[in-house]
């Protein structure tokens, strides 16, 4: 939260791979005239020749640089006591090589041979570089790996992480120049080994990009990592400084296994006489690696749920919950101290049909997702009472707007009677009650979909600071997956690829979050806010932060939840399990009396009773399912969810697919009770009756005896188990709610707005008048436009029905998810945020009449301004700051100059610029057109080209002459397209109407050559997606991802 991940392909002007490998110079030292040399590389990873160099650079250099050669192998015959000797030798020859002059170290493992085991690389890269750290020396020297075991990278960013300036990944390089050195598949050896380094730069960018560090150099010895499963002496020795909560293994272990590598690649075993192990880290194998998901569970579980039978559930449960063997979860590893004579009867635990309520389905967008296993997730949640979660695509009115009018779902409806029968290619029939609502509202970095009806349509909004599988990424949904339907949930263009930011641009700090939460609940009083966070080390303190910033809720999520189209190294790298985080969480919330303010969730990979015990034991009071659901749907885990080819029709758009989806609601609601059951059987010999008495038990937990694997023995739960010492009245699970300050008793300017505004939400009277506004005043306009929304939906009241003029300066998030049929008037100036979410409704933020400014040369409003709007206007007769219009969906807006990154991962809307840019504008848009007043030359370096193209304003004499009608733009969503000189004119006009601007009046009164100086910058995919019809757009896309 308070380190903001950065875009590193969208914004790559900030990002730098470049390393300086060398000695370092003094900081400190303001005198120093000749600082030392170092080798400048522009990225960190070494080919043959730029190692030989390095090898050789005395020769090279003149002698400027030396290098030294560090041999990390030892005899084979020493066994794994040999290892501690021979680090403490390197870490003495490193010192020696130092004082003699050398400047450079090579790391090196090439000299692994029959008689020679390799310390792994990292634990000597780490322990030489700690050394060096303690003994003043790290910056007298550079230090380069040269390693056969670096392949992948994770195994990049770790050496960097503890001390590499630079890596050879020799055998890697071989392997490639041996495959393609018949140049195989058109490939040569220098083409495929360009390829591979590429590859692993953009991963460490992608890396780096997490944690918000924008520079190798950076990076760099940063030490941004958590150990799982490694002991405190060998931590503290040779990586010091990082966590690691659990114990593990120690050095004696780690040589073990390089010892029993050795002999494998040694040995005689006839199984690798002529090919490698089978693998399977990355997808399942027959004798590989052991997966969470086997194809056995899979059909077990969906015979289990379909023929709702108990005993195929209890096979699929017991194979899930037998760890002892597969060793493939920390919760694997625990066992519950049941005492026999405090066991009850099952019958005296709490019924399954309340213990379900406490469920909820993950967060998958309808697009990631098809309708069809979307809405039977939704069904299947609230026929018991728990909660599906839209994820961040938006949400079909048709699904919620009935049940909020009080119209019931009869016996015998079917979903495509609702949603209608194009959306729909495999219908259900429904029962009386159902509900194809889901009730928690997933709130995103991409705000897709995000109106003021779709908040109040809400039992609870969830924030979605970070995902399980891919934390600090973002993600994009490709333009085979965005459908007509798609695009008409999501405010966009069907064909056209979505991208979401990796953080939310409103969110770079706790406070922005407690705004973005009093944002919410503004716009939704009876909802609970929910904030989603990964699992690491230092969880518990943000969720603590969080539970101050008055959220209702908050989510631990997993490092094993899956969605099927993140990158592997996010799926395999990143966080950590949830028994870890949640842990963390429930002791700090405990510590800090904070816990009874919150509820928390668990989720990733849940999948039986026994999973959800050991959840609220560890403190959870809800559960999140999302990769079990799915399967019970059908999925068979192909991991093709990216490409638009599921062949069960769970993660596809495609209507041929789609039409093989054969899940039901009936089958969820099975498994759920399934889970339930057996969480009741675990209750009943644990002697616990009610659920809330569950939570939070954790010394109800034990380390399981007898664990047989040798690399287990030392793990060490009691961190994980340990129930803080407080006092008795402390809170220990949720009991009471948050206050947020919005009762009517309360401070809201809204309450007031409100009731000035009665006649127009009761009657739709046209209602204008006039207010003050100070900065304490935040988030101004969106309870009221709840309230509109809550009575009229999205469409809202006709245009300015509701007036209102303010005078003074508003505070953040001004207008935020502003309905349709309000006008805000400000005269004065705004904070940041303005427009957020905008719905429909007009903002107008000018100066005042005695103000004589000028407006290109003063800021009226501040930063991430329109951010996700989706329908509406807004003038500005000012400067906004940077990121105005990020991830603007449909609304129109005029401003007289902007901070960098404007226009950022636009998808709809236009935007009229009449003063200066600042750097990287349009970076990531992919649709909606701005208009730029250029007159000095200048924009055009200061615009991200790579998914724009910049256009001159033809005349509409010369539009409809030269260009087809297909491509004109459309300033509001179905309309027909029009001349981009009719657009513009009559938005300068409207903007000089709404605010009198000097600016918009000097270019209408030169009207003809003011033109000439607007620049159209287009999107490449836009363009295509209005040349073609949607069908062959999404086709076009489709046959691209999978060629």
């Amino acid at each position: 939260v308070t380190n903001p991940s950065i875009d590193p392909i969208r914004e790559q002007l900030v990002m730098s791979l470049v390393s300086f490998i060398g000695p370092k110079p003094n900081l400190l030292d303001i005198n120093n005239i000749n600082p030392p040399l170092r080798l400048e590389v522009a990225q960190p990873v070494l080919d043959f020749a730029e190692m030989a160099k390095i090898r050789r650079i005395g020769r090279y250099s003149k002698g400027k640089f030396r290098s030294f050669e560090l041999d990390i192998t030892y005899p084979a015959s020493w066994g794994k006591a040999g290892i501690e000797a021979r680090l403490a030798s390197l870490c003495a020859q490193a010192t020696d090589a130092i004082r003699q002059g050398h400047n450079i170290l090579i790391v090196s493992d090439r000299r692994s041979d029959r008689e020679h085991v390799a310390i792994p690389a990292l634990l000597a890269t780490s322990a030489i570089h700690q050394h060096l750290v303690t003994q003043g020396l790290r910056t007298s020297t550079g230090l380069v790996v040269e390693t056969g075991s670096a392949r992948e990278v994770h195994h990049f960013a770790l050496l960097a992480g503890y001390g590499a300036e630079a890596i050879h990944p020799y055998l890697a390089m071989e392997v490639l120049a041996q495959h393609f050195a018949a140049g195989s598949g058109g490939i040569s050896v220098d083409k495929a080994l360009h390829n591979y380094v590429k590859a692993i730069d953009k991963g460490l960018q992608k890396v780096m990009s997490k944690m918000g560090i924008s520079t190798y150099m950076s990076y760099t010895g940063a030490q941004i990592f958590e150990a799982v499963g490694l002991n405190r002496d060998l931590v503290d020795k040779y990586f010091t400084g990082t966590t690691s909560n659990i114990e593990g293994i120690g050095l004696f272990e780690v040589a073990e296994e390089a010892l029993r590598l050795h002999a494998a690649a040694y040995g005689d075993d006839p199984v690798l006489a002529d090919a490698l192990d089978a693998g399977g880290e990355y997808a399942w194998r027959v004798r590989g690696e052991e997966h969470m998901w086997t194809p056995d569970m899979v059909a077990k579980l969906q015979h289990a749920t379909r023929a709702n039978n108990a005993q195929t559930y209890q096979e699929y449960s017991q194979l899930v919950n037998d760890q002892t063997r597969r060793l493939m979860t920390l919760r694997g590893l625990f066992e519950f101290r049941a005492d026999p004579a405090a066991a009850i009867a099952l019958d005296e635990v709490e019924p399954a049909g309340e213990i379900v309520k406490r469920f909820v389905t993950g967060a998958m967008s309808l697009g990631s997702i098809s309708t069809e296993a979307h809405t039977t997730l939704a069904i299947a949640m609230n026929r018991i009472g728990g909660k599906s979660n839209t994820g961040e695509g938006g949400e079909d009115e048709a699904r919620y707007q009935g049940e909020l009018r009080g119209v019931a779902i009869k016996q015998g409806d079917t979903v495509a009677g609702i949603l209608g029968k194009a959306h729909i290619e495999r219908d259900l029939e429904l029962q009386a009650g159902d509900s194809l609502r889901s009730r928690i509202k997933q709130v995103a970095s991409g705000r897709f979909g995000v109106t003021a009806a779709y908040l109040v349509s809400a039992d609870q909004i969830q924030i979605k600071i970070s995902q399980g599988a891919k934390p600090g990424e973002g993600g994009q949904l490709p333009g085979h997956k965005v459908s007509e339907y798609i695009a008409q949930l999501r405010f966009s263009v069907p064909g056209v690829g979505l991208i979401s930011p990796p953080p939310h641009h409103d969110i770079y700090s706790i406070e922005d979050l407690a705004q973005l939460i009093h944002d919410l609940k503004n716009c939704n009083p009876q909802a609970s806010i929910s904030v989603k966070l990964v699992s690491e080390v230092g969880v518990g303190t943000v969720a603590a932060g969080v539970a101050k910033a008055k959220a209702d809720h908050v989510v631990i999520a997993g490092h094993d939840g899956g969605t099927g189209a993140s990158s592997w190294s996010s799926i395999k790298h990143a966080g950590t399990p949830w028994e870890l985080g949640l842990a963390e969480t429930q002791q700090t919330l405990v510590l800090n009396q904070l816990r009874g303010r919150i509820r928390v969730q668990a989720d990733g990979q849940m999948k039986t009773g026994r999973d959800v015990v050991i959840g609220a034991l560890l403190g959870a009071d809800e559960f999140g399912f999302a990769t079990a659901p799915l399967v019970v749907e059908g999925c068979i885990m192909m991991r093709k969810c990216h490409l638009n080819t599921c062949p069960t029709g769970v993660a596809t758009q495609d209507p041929v697919l789609r039409r093989k989806f054969s899940g039901k609601p009936e089958h969820v609601v099975n498994y759920f009770f399934f889970v339930a059951e057996e969480a009741r059987r675990i209750m009943a010999q644990l002697g616990i009756r009610r659920f809330d008495e569950l939570v939070g038990r954790a010394d109800l937990l034990d380390i399981r005896q007898g664990i047989a694997h040798w690399k287990a023995r030392g793990l060490d739960f009691s961190r994980v188990f340990h129930r803080p010492e407080v006092p008795a009245g402390v809170a220990q699970r949720h009991v009471t709610e948050q206050d947020h300050g919005l009762a009517k008793t309360g401070k809201a300017l809204d309450h007031s707005l409100i009731e000035k505004a009665r006649p127009a939400l009761e009657q739709r009277e046209r209602t204008s008048f006039i207010v003050g506004v100070r900065n304490v005043n935040r988030t101004v306009g969106t309870m009221l436009s709840g309230e509109v929304a809550r009575r009229y939906g999205h469409a809202g009241l006709p245009d300015d029905t509701i007036h209102i003029q303010m005078d003074g300066t508003a505070g953040q998030s001004f207008g935020a998810f502003l309905a349709r049929g309000i006008t805000l008037d400000l005269v004065g100036e705004a904070n940041d945020y303005v427009g957020k979410g905008l719905s429909g409704g007009r903002i107008i933020v000018r100066s005042p009449n005695d103000f004589h400014g000028f407006g290109p040369e003063h800021i009226i409003v501040g930063n991430t301004v329109l951010y996700g709007a989706t329908e509406g206007e807004a003038y500005f007769n000012g400067v906004a700051g940077e990121r105005f219009a990020v991830r603007n969906s449909g609304a129109t807006t005029v401003v007289e100059g902007v901070g960098d990154h404007g226009c950022e991962y636009m998808t709809g809307g236009t935007v009229v610029l009449l003063g200066e840019t600042g750097r990287n504008f349009a970076a990531g848009m992919s649709g909606g057109v701005a208009y730029v007043y250029d007159p000095e030359l200048r924009f055009q370096s200061r615009c991200n080209l790579a998914m724009v193209g910049l256009e001159p304003l033809l005349s509409g004499v010369e539009q409809e002459l030269r260009v087809p009608r297909a491509l004109w733009h459309p300033v509001t969503r179905g309309a027909p397209g029009e001349t981009d000189e009719a657009i513009l004119r009559r938005l300068v006009e409207s903007h000089f109407r709404y605010t009198g601007s000097f600016r918009a009046k000097a270019i209408l009164h030169d009207w003809g050559n003011a033109r000439t100086h607007f620049v159209k910058v287009m999107p490449h995919e836009y363009k295509r997606a209005l040349a073609e019809p949607p069908a062959a757009s999404t086709a076009a896309s489709t046959e691209k991802a999978t060629a």
